[in-house]
């Protein structure tokens, strides 16, 4: 990978219509921090898409025929979704398997095996049948069926504690790739996932960076902003003021930094729809677009939905969620394909936990296993990566109100996402501390 050189930076300056006369020092210290990030030999980035609320995401694969699907009727009751689009996984599932009919958008992909589905996963700490689950001879997780805690849960890869870092952060920590700042992009604000000691996310909008407005114009006054700026930044003597302004002259000079590669972003505007979902994976492939210019071999982004806590409306509801979700992952497929990057982009899905079987009437309840998507050029698509649970109330996965017991911990789902990413054996163990608990410590999600 060519380092960002000076000449580079000019360059891209120019190229920005940026007036080389108004660059500051603040500004030119930034390729200091682009140039440092430990050397890799290939490019990867994670994008992580995370759905708040709780999905019902069982509901994403509905069963064809025979008892599987005389299960699903009895259990979803109103809830129950007619004509899926039938899939034909690499491993055959009984009684046949098909998408909800909102996530036609992504047939194609799944067919085209660039899109595959992680079954049956949630919080374990170690592999967990209904009798122990009943007995209590085995562990269970703490604080399930609560958004907060489980939220927590999926970003830290581990039980919730006060270690409050996210195993995105820690994985570019790991990598030695924490130090640029264009490693760790959100486009859902702050959040726990991509959170470690020593890095934070980069927030930006679904519109790009936020321009300091007071810089956004020309002339004597702008630059006299800046070196009155730059003056109060370096003037502060107390330990407390002086890391303050060091990391708010970081905070500037990452921005306008940002703001100069994206003004050389390839024009995408054509692929995405107008729904939040596909603004901010826009803006995620945008900023893969000037990956080279950024100087840097891994990057960990995170969007976000909300509005999948189903308690009510879910029949409306629902396939709306999983319309936008489909749309948009398809959009972003179509961006990296355009950018050929499919290879080298791996997307996911995460969320506080799954749903209920059961209707409550108009909706579901907090529950724990669910189906999780992940799609790329790298992934074995086109293929369910472990057992599909029969939807049915009182099976023996059942613990309760057609809460399922989860098949795949979590923890084998993040760790296989994190190997694909460049983490060793021993990394995984540390990043994941229950993975040692299970036999299958990997999943067959990626080619390679």
């Amino acid at each position: 990978m060519n380092n960002f050189t000076r000449r580079d930076f000019l360059s891209l300056c120019l190229k920005g219509s940026v007036s080389m006369a108004a660059l500051s020092s603040l500004q030119l210290q930034a390729m200091t921090g682009m140039v440092n990030s430990g050397q890799l030999n290939d490019y990867k980035a994670l994008v992580c898409v995370f759905l708040f609320g709780g999905s019902d995401s069982l509901n994403m694969l509905i069963p064809l025929e025979g008892e599987p699907l005389k299960a699903y009727l009895a259990s979803r009751q109103n809830l129950a979704v007619s004509s899926p689009l039938a899939l034909s996984p690499t491993s055959p599932v009984d009684g046949g398997i098909g998408f909800h009919p909102a996530l036609a958008p992504l047939v194609p992909i799944f067919n085209q095996q660039r899109l595959g589905v992680v079954p049956a996963v949630g919080s374990l700490i170690s592999p967990l049948s209904l009798s122990q689950y009943q007995q209590g001879g085995a562990q269970v997780p703490k604080f399930l069926f609560s958004h907060n805690d489980q939220q927590a849960t999926w970003m830290q890869g581990r039980e919730k504690s006060s270690l409050n870092y996210g195993w995105g952060g820690r994985l570019l920590e790991i990598l030695e790739q924490n130090t640029n700042f264009a490693a760790n992009i959100s486009l859902g604000g702050n959040n726990l996932w991509q959170t470690a000691p020593n890095t934070r996310p980069f927030a930006m909008s679904q519109s790009g960076v936020t321009k300091i407005h007071a810089f956004n114009g020309g002339g004597n006054k702008t630059l006299a902003f800046r070196a009155q700026l730059e003056q109060m930044l370096a003037a502060a003597s107390h330990p407390l003021g002086a890391s303050y302004s060091d990391k708010l002259s970081q905070s500037i000079t990452n921005t306008e930094m940002l703001n100069l590669s994206l003004a050389n972003a390839t024009n995408l505007d054509n692929l995405f729809s107008d729904t939040s979902l596909s603004n901010q994976l826009k803006a995620v492939a945008k900023t893969l677009s000037v990956q080279p210019q950024l100087n840097v071999g891994r990057q960990v982004f995170f969007v976000t939905m909300g509005g999948f806590d189903t308690h009510d409306n879910q029949v409306t509801t629902q396939p709306a969620l999983l319309g936008q979700l489909a749309q948009g992952l398809a959009e972003f497929d179509a961006a990296l394909s355009q950018l050929n990057l499919q290879d080298s982009v791996t997307s996911f899905t995460m969320s506080d936990f799954g749903r209920t079987l059961s209707s409550n009437g108009d909706g579901t309840d907090h529950g724990w296993a669910g189906n999780q998507l992940v799609m790329g050029g790298a992934v074995k698509g086109g293929e369910i990566y472990g057992q599909v649970l029969q939807q049915a109330l009182k099976s023996q996965y059942d613990v309760g109100g057609g809460r399922l017991i989860p098949q795949i911990a979590n923890e084998q789902y993040f760790a296989t996402l994190a190997n694909w990413f460049g983490a060793s054996s021993s990394s995984l163990n540390d990043l994941f501390p229950n993975l040692s608990n299970f036999n299958q410590q990997t999943l067959p999600i990626f080619a390679s």
